[in-house]
């Protein structure tokens, strides 16, 4: 996650480009059910955060979701506390208390757990969902760099593992060991189990109802911990393993109308977020808010 110190982030609203508007009404008769998008930039170094809760609702505040809604998600990810106040706010605005959440391309990490609070996700065969543990920006010799804090806490724990087993020579891993701090692997461990605890929240009381807490964990072990499948923080999660750990996956051929109409919608949208310092856009047919991403001195 980027350190909030090296941003700005200044909000505005703009009025919504032409076609995007008659893609939003288009998509909208497709899947009869109104659209709303939640994109967050891959180029610059912006996160899903408390203040995107905030401003979606502000968006939805104006809409028309009386006969339920779909959002459009694509981002990196970010805050799992944030992903559960977005997941609220989706379904305290829908009219029928659920949505259907639509992946043109990539949802990772925090965006996955908004997906999971979804009553169904649209997918095509390049979709791409993620794991849910949290990630962390660490600044080295003046360089922003993400880790999977599973990853950190993994490590550490290897090593010290190692240490205990040492009879002879421990200087090595007293060395290794003093990189980390272990109140921080405290709060690294309390983030992963948190994670853990809105992803299967989520599927509980929407996709996986039906069963208790305990067996959706065990289903949805791929998401819960890389090295089950995925191995790396980033590496797909693909319609046919949402499929098989029991989610409700409506996958969507290449040529299928409303595939190729969100995929149109999905590329001016990503375009929108890579250029000209704009980092994040919520918006429905009627209304639009954007953030834009500034580096500090």
């Amino acid at each position: 996650m980027p350190d909030p110190i090296y941003q700005k982030v200044k909000e505005e609203q703009l009025q919504i480009h032409s076609t995007r508007r008659l893609l939003y009404k288009k998509l909208a008769k497709l899947i009869g059910r109104p659209v709303i998008s939640y994109f967050t930039s891959f180029r610059y170094p912006v996160m899903i955060e408390d203040g995107d809760a905030e401003m979606l609702e502000g968006v939805m505040q104006v809409c028309d979701f009386s006969k339920g809604l779909a959002l459009i998600i694509n981002s990196p990810g970010g805050i799992g506390l944030a992903a559960e106040r977005i997941i609220n706010v989706l379904r305290s605005y829908s009219g029928t208390g659920e949505y259907i959440a639509l992946v043109p391309a990539k949802a990772k990490s925090a965006a996955t757990m908004i997906c999971l609070g979804a009553s169904k996700i649209v997918m095509g065969k390049t979709s791409e969902l993620g794991t849910v543990d949290p990630q962390v920006a660490i600044k080295e010799r003046d360089k922003l760099s993400r880790f999977s804090v599973y990853n950190i806490v993994k490590s550490y724990e290897n090593l010290f593992e190692r240490a205990v087993k040492e009879t002879g020579h421990l200087e090595p891993y007293l060395q290794q060991l003093a990189n980390y701090d272990e109140r921080e692997i405290a709060e690294y461990k309390t983030a992963l189990s948190l994670s853990d605890d809105i992803a299967v929240r989520a599927l509980k009381t929407c996709m996986l109802k039906d069963l208790p807490e305990a067996d959706i964990k065990k289903k949805i072990g791929i998401f819960l911990v890389p090295e089950t499948k995925a191995k790396v923080h980033g590496r797909p999660i693909n319609a046919e393993d949402a499929t098989n750990c029991g989610l409700t996956i409506d996958l969507k051929a290449v040529n299928d109308p409303l595939w190729l109409t969100l995929y149109e919608l999905y590329i001016r949208l990503d375009n929108y977020v890579s250029i000209d310092n704009n980092s994040k856009v919520i918006e429905c047919y009627d209304k639009s808010f954007s953030s834009r991403y500034e580096a500090k001195n």
